[in-house]
């Protein structure tokens, strides 16, 4: 069962996505990315035929800290993001997967 700590921790994150997404905020810094270069990988990660990650999506993927990001992956699918699809990104983009980016 999660902690206190890590219920908020991932409520707070939510938040940030969301207001990421909604377009009014300003861009948040989480894991070494701006929230706003997320939507580089959108047409990656959404709907029932998702594309490639282009070049600016894999940029993106390489310059976040990928462990920090992959612990938010349940929080994903509350803002249309597959979470399968995202923790396969840094494979696609000639990564190695980090431990806490498989999907169980």
């Amino acid at each position: 069962m999660a902690s206190t700590c890590e219920v908020r921790s991932l409520k707070w994150v939510m938040a940030i996505f969301l207001m990421a997404l909604v377009g009014g905020a300003r861009a948040v810094s989480i894991c070494n990315i701006d929230s706003a270069q997320l939507n580089e990988c959108r047409p990656a990660v959404t709907g029932n035929s998702p594309k490639p990650p282009t070049k600016k999506c894999c940029d993106v993927v390489h310059q976040a800290n990928l462990p920090c990001l992959c612990n938010y992956k349940s929080a994903f699918p509350a803002f249309g993001i597959n979470p399968a699809l995202a923790m396969a990104l840094p494979k696609k983009c000639g990564m190695n997967t980090p431990r806490e980016c498989h999907v169980v």
